[in-house]
């Protein structure tokens, strides 16, 4: 288990490295001499920044404003712990949806939604990958039949990992791969489905009539699925990630995030933001191309690493 925390924890510090240096550097630099009111002022700008979003930085702001007045000398290390045990505190409240429990026989059922481009094949693959390592019998769904593209991308990681594929033709009805794809895991006695969808945003009512669709459909063969509903996220659009969720939530519920491309931003502090705003949890976090490079999130090593207490 050491192991595995000690891991984590370095590859979430090396994904929140941009996102690390910009926050802890100017934390440091802002409290680093006397402070005064217009220093909450760059704070929260610094927060903002950080892509904390409105609700966390006047959380933040409040309750650091009140420790400080108690604590008018304490130094950097104790105003980051301060921030820390906050941001702690908002990640260990209860999320407002539940992830189902399969009954004994049936697969672990798994619906993937997001918008295109947000890396939504390649985090299905990886994930895929993860319960192979588990054990697991993986079975994948090609149901984004709108791109060609997405179902031959999706079979080449299929075909990579060696787990099987249900797919149809370019344009045809979703809800009916989503189907057969169950049908086959049932047949086959899989662990575990999980099911591709389209991601139009643009579209945003037809897609939502559509998700809403095969969730019906999936609940045709097995009752209690889809039992978890993932939102695959690009961590680089910022609060439009928070937009996004906001919209998906609304037709399906979601009971989880995936975290793309947290390497590759500076704005590491959506985390928070998300769950403070929503109460859905990230699960996975992106950190790179491979297939190993999507890990399970852990509050303790985001935090140290979000907040550079190891400096």
């Amino acid at each position: 288990m050491f192991r595995f925390f000690q891991s984590s924890y370095q590859k979430i510090k090396q994904a929140l490295s941009k996102t690390r240096s910009s926050l802890g550097s100017r934390l440091r630099a802002l409290f680093g001499k006397p402070w005064d009111d217009a220093t909450f002022g760059s704070l929260e700008q610094i927060l903002y920044e950080a892509d904390l979003g409105t609700a966390c930085v006047e959380d933040f702001v409040a309750v650091l404003k009140k420790e400080l007045r108690l604590k008018p000398h304490a130094d950097i290390q104790t105003i980051l712990q301060i921030l820390h045990a906050k941001a702690r505190e908002t990640l260990e409240s209860p999320p407002q949806v539940l992830p189902k429990t399969p009954e004994p026989k049936d697969p672990l059922v798994i619906l993937i939604v997001g918008v295109n481009g947000s890396g939504k094949t390649t985090s299905i693959a990886k994930l895929a990958s993860n319960f192979q390592k588990q054990g697991k019998k993986v079975l994948v769904a090609a149901g984004d039949t709108f791109r060609a593209g997405a179902i031959d991308q999706l079979s080449l990681w299929a075909e990579k990992l060696k787990i099987d594929i249900v797919k149809s033709k370019p344009g045809s009805d979703p809800s009916a791969v989503a189907y057969d794809a169950l049908s086959a895991a049932k047949a086959r006695n899989l662990d575990v489905v999980l099911i591709d969808t389209a991601g139009r945003l643009q579209n945003k009512t037809d897609l939502m009539h559509e998700l809403e669709k095969m969730k019906r459909v999936c609940q045709k063969l097995i009752p209690s699925s889809p039992h978890e509903t993932l939102l695959v996220l690009d961590a680089n659009t910022g609060q439009n990630a928070l937009d996004q969720a906001q919209i998906f939530h609304q037709f399906v519920p979601l009971t989880g995030i995936i975290l793309t491309k947290l390497d590759g931003s500076a704005k590491g502090g959506i985390i928070l933001s998300i769950y403070k705003q929503m109460g859905v949890p990230v699960q996975w976090i992106g950190v790179g191309e491979k297939a190993d490079d999507l890990i399970h999130f852990e509050i303790e090593p985001y935090l140290e690493a979000l907040f550079d207490l190891g400096s």
